[in-house]
């Protein structure tokens, strides 16, 4: 049957030859690449902010500033009101995806080591990218990079009970980010982008009453908002463009297979931004990730 859901409305930007032609520029790849440095370079930053605005707070601060920064690129109140109704309850499903998604990741950080988190985020993408798999090559491209990834992250269950739960709360709803990212991904990336704008406010209506009181200690310190902003941009603006413009020319299992990658930015931010020094082991699981990933090769869309 064929799919009569409308697509997005685009802003003009979005839509025109000089954003299709920048979109296209560069491998998916890359797009992917730059989206998992920042996956975990925000967050690395946020839990610095933790003390100062509660966890909390700082999710709250982060979808808004997303929402702001997305509201005049992308008009999202345009988006949703010219949906029809099979899109809107798309972005309804993806907007409820992000908000509780980032709050529990950062419930999550304030209780686990990074690590684990990463870990348990990781192990859902599993089961996404098994399903597109198709060749001998990507199965043993998969196995490759899953050996690689348990190596790096030397996986240590925490006996913090409520922190777990946070922690496969956050992995299970990354599995419907991918899933509900690649279907808004079909229309293109300006489409994709226009949604993701308009899921972007849907999440922060949704968030507004639960982290705002633990917000306002950053509108009285200015040092702190403009700290709390990079966060927001760096953790839900730059990556999720980016993953829409990967997501819209890579299929979907491939998508799932490069998120090994996420591990390795991480052992990378963790020796730049907290000064954690990789292993032997940990050098050896980087290689092997790596490789599972240049190993895969994507099914035809």
């Amino acid at each position: 049957m064929k799919d009569r859901t409308q697509a997005p409305a685009t802003h003009p930007a979005l839509a025109g030859p000089a954003f299709g032609t920048m979109a296209a520029s560069l491998p998916p790849h890359v797009w992917f690449g730059v989206s998992a440095v920042f996956h975990y370079l925000g967050p690395a930053f946020a839990v610095l902010l933790f003390p100062h605005v509660g966890v909390l707070g700082m999710a709250w601060l982060r979808v808004a500033t997303a929402a702001l920064v997305f509201a005049p690129l992308t008009r999202p109140w345009s988006v949703f009101a010219r949906a029809d109704r099979s899109a809107r309850l798309l972005l309804l499903a993806f907007g409820a995806c992000l908000a509780v998604m980032n709050c529990s990741f950062y419930l999550a950080l304030d209780r686990l080591p990074i690590s684990l988190v990463a870990a348990i985020e990781f192990v859902g993408t599993i089961g996404v990218a098994l399903v597109g798999l198709r060749s001998q090559r990507n199965l043993a491209a998969l196995a490759v990079a899953v050996i690689g990834t348990l190596l790096l992250i030397d996986v240590k269950w925490s006996d913090d009970p409520v922190g777990l739960f946070w922690a496969f709360l956050n992995g299970a709803l990354f599995v419907c980010y991918i899933v509900l990212g690649h279907r808004i991904a079909a229309s293109g990336a300006g489409g994709g982008i226009a949604a993701l704008g308009a899921a972007m406010a849907i999440a922060f209506f949704m968030v507004l009453p639960i982290g705002f009181t633990d917000a306002l200690p950053a509108f009285s310190s200015p040092p702190l908002l403009l700290a709390a902003i990079g966060v927001g941009i760096c953790s839900s603006v730059i990556p999720y463009i980016c993953d829409q413009l990967a997501m819209s020319r890579l299929p979907r299992a491939s998508f799932a297979l490069m998120l090994s990658l996420l591990p390795v930015t991480a052992t990378l931010i963790g020796v730049i931004v907290l000064r954690q020094i990789p292993s032997l082991t940990d050098c050896l699981g980087i290689t092997l990730v790596v490789a599972g990933v240049a190993l895969h090769r994507p099914a035809p869309k």
